[in-house]
């Protein structure tokens, strides 16, 4: 080999392998994700659900070629995540790529048959804005898919950016299989337990309850027309307790409310003792169905009445889901006026209606969960929800009310509270019109003396801080910023990122909060675990007197020794204690209309006997936990984004998720939170220092680095200089 062709075979070598490795880039996936969050991952949650699946899904993507930056960065990121989706799933995933062409290119015939099947499953071009030639110019594109899965289509559209797509797809794929196949892949039946002493058929008629003979019948028939719809995974079974003392224990365990009697010589009937309730179990979950009211009638006493037989129905269909995991409810309390999350505002502005400000909320809320109103003033909590979310309650809850939330949460139920510390109360329209500001009143529900007994307590203020949001002020009046000291910002090291579904969330806004006080004694006698969420900065202090939210009107910040850092959340976990116990059970109260509807039925037996009852009362409960922030202007639009990207957004479905065991969705959820912001409270030093070495010292030390690579080859040149002339004075 001469010297000549020598010398292109090292630069030809480096060049097929340059191209090797490019080809094998194009065909061979693997990936190496150094993101903090791994953001360019999917989660093990993604990885949980596509390798379950045990029906064939098939995801079709429509989605325009050629498309100019960034959107063609969104197809990129599409074929990576199925790529990676399909390393991790079973046979059942399939995924399709279809070109379609926008109505002003040629189209071919294959482009046109994937046009028009884009437009069968709803996916519809849009209109985007390219940069061609120096011009600004729109074009139509498709940017679209649709999820496939059995008979159920799910489509999502338009995909103009990768943020939270693989949240989307995940939990979309996740609901389809949920709804299919959970059901029908159930390794055993569900069973319907009906605990019904036979004893208590003797004393019926004394109760009022001649139809409680037919209720087994009627039960069964129930669970028989629901297995139509069910593939047949229920199963009904009877148990009379009568029968087999060995089910005393069953019955406590599982909580069912008992009836006693006294003797009624003139009719045989020895004293005695009777159950009745339904319990439904799978694989050791349960829920408790109750099958009798107990109404507490003014100079009437104790009245007994059989749960409607529709809503048992309801109650079995709904809780199914609960019990295998799929359709969770979540609770919301919708009396007590508290803030209305369905429906319009009454009146808005020139007299029409607005939607409701928690309308933004409930549409995030909805897509994991479904959302059933309580209405604790004439139900009970129903028993197939985890969570129950009470959101600024401003009417008092009774005892009874009180007793049906301690006992939720004796279940190992969980509750949400978000409560505000003051009821705001507008001035009469002629005083508005002298400048009458609004008035705030304590709020006292009587929610307070109960979770006062748990160790938790709502401070009596409103807490304001200097690191707050700035309203910008328009130049007519000014300019500048005007600092909204009732909005706090909450910064990254007031957040606790320890826990999980705390991660990435590194600041938050919070309007028109209270202080969150924990009674450590209370705590640590009720072996619980209060952990801090979020508190204000060491710039804060207190409003309790001559509130006003009107900015120009606050007074400026105290001095320094009077502010400090305030907590504003708690999650409180643990086995809490009843506050009921050692207290008279309360039972509900019947309002005067009722009560002179069953004053105005003539009794049929006379002499009835005085039959008591014992409440399925659990004086200590399960592990639950309770989640609580002094404030609800957290939960409304101007704070939750629709689309639920935002901090606060991710940060309120992340408490969501943990209260009901989902912490992997959650995680997921969070990981695309990528706002990183720039530390504040550090030194003027630092931050002199740190600005010298962008502005100077980074220049330096190119200039320095560009010295040297001189001084070496200079020093190169002077060593073959002088091994030139030692060969030059040799040879001569």
């Amino acid at each position: 080999m001469n010297k000549a062709s020598a010398k292109y075979i090292k630069p030809v070598t480096y060049l097929i392998l340059i191209l090797l490795i490019n080809v094998a880039g194009l065909t061979l996936f693997f990936r190496v994700d150094l993101t903090r969050n791994g953001v360019y991952s999917i989660s093990d949650i993604s990885k949980k659900v596509v390798s379950t699946l045990s029906e064939p899904l098939t995801i079709k993507v429509f989605f325009t070629k050629t498309l100019p930056a960034p959107y063609n960065n969104t197809e990129r990121y599409l074929h990576d995540l199925f790529e990676e989706y399909s390393i991790k799933a079973n046979k059942n995933f399939n995924y399709q790529f279809y070109d379609v062409s926008p109505e002003d290119q040629g189209l071919g015939s294959e482009t046109q048959k994937n046009q028009e099947m884009a437009l069968s499953y709803g996916i519809n071009p849009v209109q985007i804005q390219i940069v061609e030639e120096d011009e600004v110019k729109f074009k139509k594109a498709y940017m679209g898919l649709v999820i496939i899965h059995g008979d159920l289509i799910e489509k999502i559209q338009p995909i103009t950016s990768t943020d939270g797509l693989e949240y989307k797809l995940t939990t979309t794929i996740q609901k389809l299989n949920n709804k299919i196949d959970a059901l029908s892949q159930l390794p055993e039946k569900i069973k319907i337990k009906l605990f019904l002493s036979s004893s208590l058929y003797n004393v019926a008629k004394y109760m009022d309850l001649s139809d409680l003979p037919a209720l087994p019948m009627q039960i069964e028939s129930m669970v028989k027309k629901l297995n139509q719809k069910n593939y047949d995974k229920l199963e009904i079974v009877k148990i009379d307790p009568d029968t087999d003392a060995k089910l005393e224990n069953a019955v406590k365990d599982y909580q069912i409310a008992s009836l006693k009697w006294p003797e009624i010589s003139k009719a045989d009937i020895k004293a005695g003792t009777g159950v009745i309730g339904l319990v439904m179990e799978y694989r050791g979950k349960t829920a408790q169905i109750p099958l009798l009211q107990i109404l507490q009638i003014p100079l009437m006493g104790t009245h007994y009445q059989l749960v409607d037989l529709k809503s048992i129905e309801e109650s079995i269909d709904g809780n199914i889901g609960t019990l295998i995991g799929i359709n969770e409810n979540i609770g919301y309390l919708a009396d007590h006026e508290t803030l209305p999350i369905s429906g319009s505002t009454p009146y808005g502005n020139m007299g029409r209606e607005e939607k409701s400000e928690l309308s933004n909320f409930r549409n995030l809320l909805s897509k994991n969960y479904s959302i059933q109103d309580v209405n604790l003033s004439h139900e009970n909590i129903p028993d197939n929800i985890n969570s129950l979310i009470i959101a600024d309650p401003k009417k008092d809850f009774t005892d009874y009310e009180l007793f049906q939330i301690d006992q939720f949460l004796m279940k190992g139920k969980n509750l949400a509270l978000f409560l505000d510390p003051f009821k705001m109360i507008m001035p009469k329209q002629q005083n508005m019109r002298f400048g009458a500001n609004p008035q705030f009143v304590k709020l006292n529900t009587g929610l307070e003396k109960l979770l006062d007994h748990y160790g938790i307590n709502l401070g009596g203020s409103y807490i304001l801080d200097k690191t707050c949001f700035k309203q910008k002020v328009p130049a007519q009046f000014g300019g500048g910023e005007k600092p909204i000291y009732f909005a706090p910002v909450i910064g990254s090291k007031d957040i606790n990122n320890d826990l999980d579904f705390m991660k990435n969330i590194n600041q938050l806004i919070i309007v028109k909060t209270a202080p969150v006080e924990i009674d450590l004694e209370k705590i640590k006698k009720n072996d619980l675990n209060a952990v801090k969420l979020i508190s204000s900065s060491e710039k804060s202090w207190e409003m309790s007197e001559r509130i006003t939210m009107n900015p120009m009107l606050l007074p400026p910040p105290p001095p320094a020794s009077d502010m400090q850092s305030f907590p504003l959340a708690y999650l409180i976990k643990g086995d809490f204690p009843s506050y009921f116990a050692g207290k008279p059970i309360p039972v509900r109260m019947i309002n005067e209309k009722k009560a002179e509807e069953y004053k105005s039925k003539k009794d049929q037996v006379k002499d009835k006997p005085k039959i008591t009852h014992e409440d399925d009362f659990i004086e200590k409960g399960r592990a639950a936990k309770i989640f609580i922030i002094g404030s609800s202007e957290i939960l409304k639009n101007t704070l939750l984004d629709e689309e639920g990207k935002g901090r606060e957004s991710i940060f309120i479905m992340n408490v969501i998720d943990s209260l009901n065991n989902h912490v992997d969705i959650a995680l997921m959820r969070s990981k695309e939170q990528r706002f990183n912001p720039l530390q504040t409270d550090i030194g003027q030093s630092v931050k002199t220092f740190v600005k010298t070495i962008n502005i100077a010292g980074l220049p330096m030390l190119v200039v320095l680095f560009g010295i040297i690579i001189w001084l070496k080859r200079a020093a190169r040149k002077k060593r073959i200089s002088m091994i030139f002339n030692k060969q030059v004075t040799g040879t001569s």
